[in-house]
């Protein structure tokens, strides 16, 4: 399986990635929420504040007992709900992996404003590709496939550990994220995966891509490029380590 653990890419302009661990703190504390309401309240958090393409196109209107935010709020909080374990955890895992280097290439106050784009720009392209669908997306993986659409054309060369089977591997990103992103297109065209926003995953890849250019420090090469900018240190560090979910029909 072609899961990233860990990259060859030091970071060179901050010390820490504190909105990349802040993003995944707060994940993990709401799902922590999900979990401790249980069945009954998580319902309407869930339905409440995850993207409906029907609701946000207007196709639909949100039953009153789910309603918590305007269905344009939406396009923001889907962004931090999970659907489980599992769920969390691979987006969490992508994002420890490629947010840091993206955070590190613009700072960290332009990635805030880069990530939530980003999860906006994928549920965006998600509702547009089916209006109408009352079925619920939440998870981070379109904000995180915006963190992987910019790490593909800010570090196309950096090598990225894989287990291959079962041995682990060094490729390049370039080979890992066309893989990942030409699965994606190959299934949200063929209309394989059920149960995954696949077109979420495609828009969120695709905004990443093109809002790196001018969110990047503007001294840093695209493609892997060029030279460090002029008085610029390679800081050092030790190893380190998406699909929106659907549920039932809560319009009415």
């Amino acid at each position: 399986m072609f899961i990233p653990l860990h990259d060859k890419n030091p970071r060179i302009l901050i010390a820490r990635p504190w909105v990349t661990l802040g993003v995944i703190a707060a994940c993990t504390a709401i799902f922590a929420v999900q979990i401790w309401l249980n069945l009954t309240g998580q319902g309407r958090l869930l339905y409440g504040l995850s993207l409906i393409p029907a609701t946000l196109s207007g196709a639909a209107d949100l039953n009153p007992q789910y309603y918590l935010v305007t269905p344009a709020a939406t396009l923001l909080t889907y962004n931090f709900l999970h659907g489980g374990g599992l769920h969390l955890a691979g987006n969490m895992l992508f994002l420890w992996v490629f947010g840091d280097n993206i955070e590190d290439a613009m700072g960290h106050g332009r990635f805030v404003v880069f990530y939530l784009l980003g999860g906006v720009a994928a549920g965006l392209v998600q509702t547009l590709a089916d209006p109408a669908s009352p079925l619920p997306t939440i998870g981070a993986s379109g904000a995180v496939a915006a963190v992987m659409g910019a790490y593909l054309i800010l570090h196309p060369r950096a090598k990225i550990l894989v287990p291959i089977v079962i041995f682990p591997v060094y490729v390049p990103a370039v080979f890992l994220l066309l893989l990942w992103i030409g699965i994606q297109v190959y299934t949200a065209i063929t209309g394989g995966g059920g149960g995954v926003a696949w077109w979420a995953h495609i828009g969120g890849f695709a905004a990443g891509a093109l809002l790196i250019v001018p969110f990047r420090h503007n001294s840093l090469p695209l493609f892997g490029g060029g030279k460090l900018p002029g008085g610029l240190r390679l800081r050092k560090r030790g190893p380190r380590g998406p699909g929106g979910e659907n549920h039932r029909d809560p319009t009415q």
